[in-house]
C-alpha cells in the first residue's frame, strides 16, 4: 500500500510539473505574436525618431506611394507623343518638359517608379528567400554541401554584379523576366552567406539542443528555432540588397540590355537622353535624380533599421 500510495503522489506531481510547463508555453506562445508586433512597431517608431532615418524612411515611403498611383495621378501616357509640344521645358503644363519625341517627362517617371520598384523588389525578395533556404541549409548541416555550395557561390561573387549581370543577359535574353532571373542569380550568394554566418553562430546554441534532444524534425528546428534568429539580420542585408538591385535595373536599362523601349525604365530614359543633353537636360536630370533620391532613401531607411535591431538586441 504504502508503494502504491508513492507511486500515485509521484504521478501527481508529475502531472502537475507537466501541466505547469503546458501553461507556461501556452502563455509564451498567445504572448509570442503581440511581441512581435510590438517589436514591429518599436522599430518603425526608432526610423522617425532620427532625422535621417526618417528622411529617409518618407523618401521610400513617396516613391512606393508614386509606384502604387502613379499612372491615375499622371496627366498624360508613358508613351504618349504630343509632337507640337516636343523638346518643351519645365512650365506649369509639363512640370518636367518634355523630350526629344514630345513625351511628358514627369508623366514617365512616375510610370517608371512602379516599373523599377516592381523589378528590383520583387528580384530582392526572391534572392532572400533562395538566399535564406541555402544559408539555412548550408550552415545547420556543414559537410560536403556546405562545401559544394559555398565554392559555388564564391564562383559567382569572384565577377562583379553589373559583368555577371550581363553574362547571364546575353544567355536568357532581354526581358522583365531575364531581369528578375539575373537580380536572383547575382544576390542570392550574398544573402546566403550572411545567413549561414548566423546559423553557424546559432547552432551551437542550447535551444538548439534541446530540439535534438527532443527529436524535432530539421525543418522544425530550421524554421521554427534557428529562423528567427536570422530574420534580423536578413532584413537589414535585405534592404542594401534593394538598393543595389535599383542601381542594377537602371544600369541595365541605361545599357540597353534590360528592358527595352519604349519602358519608362529610368536608366533607359537617362540612356535616351544623352545624346540631347545639352538641349534637353530636364530630360536626362529628372530620372537621374529618381534613381539618386531612391537608393539615398533605401540606404538611410537600411541604417536606421540596423541600428534599431542592433539596439534592440
Amino acid at each position: 500500500m504504502r508503494d502504491v500510495a508513492i507511486s500515485a503522489t509521484l504521478s501527481t506531481s508529475a502531472l502537475n510539473n507537466w501541466l505547469m510547463t503546458a501553461s507556461k508555453a501556452n502563455i509564451t506562445t498567445k504572448s509570442a505574436i503581440p511581441g512581435r508586433g510590438r517589436r514591429f512597431f518599436a522599430v518603425v517608431r526608432h526610423l522617425f525618431n532620427r532625422p535621417v532615418t526618417a528622411f529617409g524612411t518618407c523618401v521610400f515611403l513617396v516613391f512606393v506611394l508614386m509606384a502604387l498611383i502613379g499612372p491615375w495621378l499622371a496627366p498624360y501616357g508613358a508613351n504618349e507623343q504630343i509632337y507640337t509640344d516636343a523638346r518643351q521645358a519645365p512650365s506649369s503644363e509639363h512640370w518636367f518638359g518634355t523630350d526629344n519625341l514630345g513625351r511628358d517627362v514627369y508623366s514617365r517617371v512616375l510610370y517608371g517608379a512602379r516599373e523599377v520598384l516592381e523589378q528590383a523588389g520583387l528580384g530582392t525578395i526572391l534572392a532572400v528567400i533562395c538566399g535564406t533556404f541555402f544559408g539555412l541549409i548550408t550552415g545547420y548541416r556543414g559537410g560536403w554541401l556546405d562545401e559544394l555550395t559555398m565554392r559555388l557561390f564564391d564562383s559567382l561573387l569572384a565577377l562583379p554584379a553589373l559583368l555577371l549581370a550581363l553574362l547571364l543577359l546575353g544567355t536568357v535574353g532581354q526581358s522583365r523576366n531575364a531581369v528578375l532571373i539575373v537580380i536572383v542569380v547575382v544576390y542570392t550568394p550574398i544573402v546566403a552567406r550572411v545567413g549561414r554566418s548566423v546559423v553557424l553562430s546559432v547552432r551551437t546554441k542550447g535551444f538548439v539542443e534541446a530540439a535534438q534532444l527532443q527529436g524535432e524534425s530539421q525543418t522544425w528546428i530550421l524554421f521554427r528555432e534557428i529562423l528567427p534568429s536570422v530574420v534580423p539580420a536578413l532584413t537589414v542585408e535585405g534592404a542594401l540588397r534593394f538598393s543595389y538591385a535599383i542601381f542594377l535595373v537602371a544600369s541595365l536599362g541605361f545599357l540597353g540590355v534590360g528592358v527595352q523601349p519604349p519602358s519608362p525604365n529610368w536608366g533607359l530614359m537617362v540612356s535616351e537622353a544623352r545624346t540631347h543633353a545639352s538641349q534637353l537636360p530636364w530630360a536626362l536630370f529628372f530620372p537621374a535624380a529618381a534613381i539618386a533620391l531612391l537608393v539615398i532613401g533605401v540606404n538611410l531607411m537600411a541604417d536606421g533599421i540596423k541600428n534599431t535591431l542592433q539596439s534592440a538586441d
